[in-house]
Protein backbone atom coordinates (compact mmCIF):
# COMPACT_ATOMS: atom_id res chain seq x y z
CA UNK A 1 0.00 0.00 0.00
CA UNK A 2 0.96 3.50 -0.98
CA UNK A 3 -0.30 6.75 0.06
CA UNK A 4 -0.88 9.10 -2.52
CA UNK A 5 0.45 13.03 -2.70
CA UNK A 6 -3.12 13.82 -2.44
CA UNK A 7 -3.69 11.69 0.43
CA UNK A 8 -0.19 12.62 2.49
CA UNK A 9 -1.22 16.70 1.66
CA UNK A 10 -5.06 16.71 2.63
CA UNK A 11 -3.26 14.49 5.86
CA UNK A 12 -0.69 17.64 6.41
CA UNK A 13 -3.21 20.79 5.65
CA UNK A 14 -5.74 19.56 8.08
CA UNK A 15 -2.34 19.38 10.55
CA UNK A 16 -1.82 22.60 9.70
CA UNK A 17 -5.40 23.49 10.46
CA UNK A 18 -5.62 22.01 14.01
CA UNK A 19 -2.08 24.03 14.94
CA UNK A 20 -3.58 27.23 13.93
CA UNK A 21 -6.99 26.84 14.83
CA UNK A 22 -6.54 29.81 17.41
CA UNK A 23 -6.09 32.18 14.77
CA UNK A 24 -9.41 31.57 12.93
CA UNK A 25 -10.11 31.14 9.27
CA UNK A 26 -6.82 30.29 7.31
CA UNK A 27 -6.33 31.32 4.05
CA UNK A 28 -5.12 28.83 1.40
CA UNK A 29 -2.37 30.87 0.74
CA UNK A 30 -1.25 30.66 4.36
CA UNK A 31 -1.22 26.94 4.87
CA UNK A 32 0.19 26.36 1.20
CA UNK A 33 3.12 28.15 2.55
CA UNK A 34 3.48 27.04 5.47
CA UNK A 35 3.63 23.22 3.68
CA UNK A 36 5.15 24.35 0.84
CA UNK A 37 2.81 22.58 -1.55
CA UNK A 38 0.68 24.78 -4.44
CA UNK A 39 -1.36 26.62 -4.29
CA UNK A 40 -3.42 25.41 -7.01
CA UNK A 41 -2.77 21.83 -5.90
CA UNK A 42 -4.40 22.47 -2.47
CA UNK A 43 -7.15 23.95 -4.21
CA UNK A 44 -8.52 20.72 -5.59
CA UNK A 45 -7.79 18.95 -2.14
CA UNK A 46 -9.77 21.10 0.16
CA UNK A 47 -12.57 20.51 -2.19
CA UNK A 48 -12.83 17.14 -1.42
CA UNK A 49 -12.44 17.98 2.82
CA UNK A 50 -14.97 20.06 2.17
CA UNK A 51 -17.45 17.63 0.85
CA UNK A 52 -15.99 14.82 3.17
CA UNK A 53 -17.02 17.31 6.40
CA UNK A 54 -13.65 17.98 8.02
CA UNK A 55 -13.58 21.34 6.78
CA UNK A 56 -15.74 24.47 6.28
CA UNK A 57 -15.02 27.35 4.44
CA UNK A 58 -16.41 31.24 4.43
CA UNK A 59 -15.43 32.97 1.02
CA UNK A 60 -14.58 37.00 1.39
CA UNK A 61 -12.85 39.63 3.71
CA UNK A 62 -11.40 37.03 6.83
CA UNK A 63 -12.62 34.11 5.41
CA UNK A 64 -10.68 31.06 4.95
CA UNK A 65 -10.75 27.42 6.20
CA UNK A 66 -10.92 26.00 9.48
CA UNK A 67 -11.69 22.45 10.89
CA UNK A 68 -15.49 21.73 10.95
CA UNK A 69 -15.08 19.21 14.03
CA UNK A 70 -12.27 19.36 17.07
CA UNK A 71 -9.40 17.57 16.08
CA UNK A 72 -9.42 15.02 18.42
CA UNK A 73 -12.27 14.11 17.04
CA UNK A 74 -11.04 13.80 13.15
CA UNK A 75 -8.74 10.37 12.84
CA UNK A 76 -6.08 9.74 10.44
CA UNK A 77 -7.63 6.70 9.31
CA UNK A 78 -10.90 8.53 8.12
CA UNK A 79 -8.79 11.49 6.24
CA UNK A 80 -6.92 9.00 4.10
CA UNK A 81 -9.79 6.36 3.34
CA UNK A 82 -12.01 10.25 2.04
CA UNK A 83 -8.64 11.00 -0.20
CA UNK A 84 -7.27 7.88 -1.04
CA UNK A 85 -10.38 5.45 -1.26
CA UNK A 86 -10.70 2.55 0.42
CA UNK A 87 -7.31 1.45 2.12
CA UNK A 88 -7.64 -2.33 2.23
CA UNK A 89 -4.61 -4.85 0.49
CA UNK A 90 -6.33 -7.10 -1.34
CA UNK A 91 -9.89 -6.15 -3.68
CA UNK A 92 -11.88 -8.94 -1.52
CA UNK A 93 -11.74 -7.29 1.31
CA UNK A 94 -13.21 -4.24 0.35
CA UNK A 95 -16.45 -3.01 1.61
CA UNK A 96 -19.40 -3.90 -0.57
CA UNK A 97 -17.17 -6.27 -2.82
CA UNK A 98 -18.69 -9.16 -4.20
CA UNK A 99 -17.80 -12.57 -2.17
CA UNK A 100 -14.50 -14.40 -3.23
CA UNK A 101 -15.62 -18.14 -4.72
CA UNK A 102 -12.46 -18.66 -3.39
CA UNK A 103 -12.60 -17.43 0.27
CA UNK A 104 -13.05 -20.74 2.09
CA UNK A 105 -10.44 -22.45 0.50
CA UNK A 106 -7.60 -19.19 -0.15
CA UNK A 107 -4.48 -20.09 1.91
CA UNK A 108 -3.28 -16.10 2.26
CA UNK A 109 -6.51 -14.68 3.10
CA UNK A 110 -5.60 -14.41 6.83
CA UNK A 111 -2.61 -12.69 5.82
CA UNK A 112 -4.16 -10.24 3.91
CA UNK A 113 -7.53 -10.05 6.96
CA UNK A 114 -4.14 -9.31 9.09
CA UNK A 115 -2.40 -6.47 7.71
CA UNK A 116 -6.06 -4.90 7.04
CA UNK A 117 -6.60 -5.16 10.82
CA UNK A 118 -3.03 -3.87 11.57
CA UNK A 119 -2.82 -1.01 9.34
CA UNK A 120 -6.88 0.17 10.15
CA UNK A 121 -5.73 -0.03 14.18
CA UNK A 122 -2.76 1.78 13.60
CA UNK A 123 -4.08 4.43 11.73
CA UNK A 124 -7.22 4.30 13.45
CA UNK A 125 -4.85 5.09 16.78
CA UNK A 126 -4.19 8.52 15.51
CA UNK A 127 -6.14 11.89 15.62
CA UNK A 128 -4.84 15.42 13.92
CA UNK A 129 -4.59 16.45 17.50
CA UNK A 130 -1.89 13.44 17.98
CA UNK A 131 -0.50 14.63 15.22
CA UNK A 132 -0.64 18.39 15.40
CA UNK A 133 0.43 17.50 19.48
CA UNK A 134 3.39 15.68 18.42
CA UNK A 135 4.89 18.44 15.57
CA UNK A 136 4.40 21.43 18.55
CA UNK A 137 6.72 18.99 20.92
CA UNK A 138 8.82 18.78 18.31
CA UNK A 139 9.60 22.38 17.40
CA UNK A 140 12.72 23.34 18.50
CA UNK A 141 12.64 26.06 21.79
CA UNK A 142 13.60 29.71 20.87
CA UNK A 143 15.14 31.58 23.67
Amino acid sequence: MMISTRGRYALRILVDLAENQGEGYITLREAAERQEISEKYLESIIKDLVRGGFVTGVRGKGGGYRLSRPADEICVMEVLQSAEGPLVPVACLEEGSAPCARASICRTLPLWEGLNRVVSEYLGGFTLQDLAKQAAEDLPVSD
